[in-house]
């Protein structure tokens, strides 16, 4: 009988959208690890691309039970083609549905790749700053160099807070969701521990490096003086020594 065929085929497709529906869309899923979570985009992807497979199945169910229709005595139509309206229905909504938790979990997958790409990024800002601060450790020389390695040291910390603030947002928007949130935490507490650590390293070089800047300045000004002095008595003294001046007759100084 064709009714009882068509019945089946409406039934079987389903027994396909329930089962679907169970698997990928009312399963809750918990991304603890990043592995868990691009498994997830991968499988609601296969997912997608099945669900869509499927449209061709649906045609052909669609254009039976419509051609039976058409030829069948009008008791029978009401049911079948309820039974037809039903499936449609349910086909497309589960696509839609499929295809929308799809791209969530994709953008969900972006942001998580973004926050890496952002931790990179001030991590390598942070191991400049480590340098950075072992090269000013003990600047040698005059006021001079020591003012050039606190320039330098001064410009690496106008680091704008654009990263930092997109690390916390992009982190706030997974956490939220319960995605990676242990990761995510600890990666952020590590980071944010080191960044405050070296901020405090760097200020208190700065302000060693300025207490140093004026020391040295102290100590070329004293040395100015005595070469100043210096040369003033050496050319009384070079005076005195033209003249044949006897050391008994200038100044004890001079003497």
């Amino acid at each position: 009988d064709k009714t009882v065929s068509l019945r089946k085929d409406l039934s079987e497709m389903h027994e396909w959208i329930t089962q679907a529906e169970e698997e990928y869309l009312e399963r809750d899923f918990e991304y603890k690890t990043p592995d868990e979570l691009q498994k997830a985009v991968e499988e609601l992807k296969r997912a997608k691309e099945e669900a869509l497979q499927k449209e061709v199945k649906v045609k052909l169910i669609t254009d039976s039970v419509n051609n039976f229709i058409a030829k069948a005595p009008p008791a029978a139509h009401e049911a079948l083609k309820k039974e037809l309206d039903v499936l449609i229905t349910s086909y497309q909504k589960l696509c839609s549905r499929l295809n929308g938790k799809w791209k969530t979990l994709e953008e969900v997958w972006a942001c998580w790749r973004e926050l890496l790409s952002y931790l990179d990024a001030e991590n390598k800002w942070l191991n400049e700053i480590e340098r950075k601060l072992k090269a000013t450790e003990n600047v040698q020389g005059g006021a001079e160099e020591i003012s050039e390695s606190l320039d330098s040291l001064e410009r690496l910390m106008r680091h704008p807070e654009d990263n930092r603030n997109q690390i916390r947002e992009l982190a706030q928007t997974l956490t939220d969701g319960g995605i990676l949130d242990e990761l995510i935490n600890e990666k952020l507490e590590k980071f944010n521990t080191r960044w405050e650590e070296l901020q405090q390293q760097a200020v208190r070089r700065q302000k060693s490096l300025e207490q140093s800047i004026q020391s040295a300045q102290e100590t070329d000004k004293t040395l100015r003086l005595i070469q100043e002095s210096l040369a003033v008595i050496d050319k009384q003294l070079t005076a005195y020594t033209a003249d044949r001046v006897d050391a008994a007759q200038v100044p004890q100084e001079a003497q």
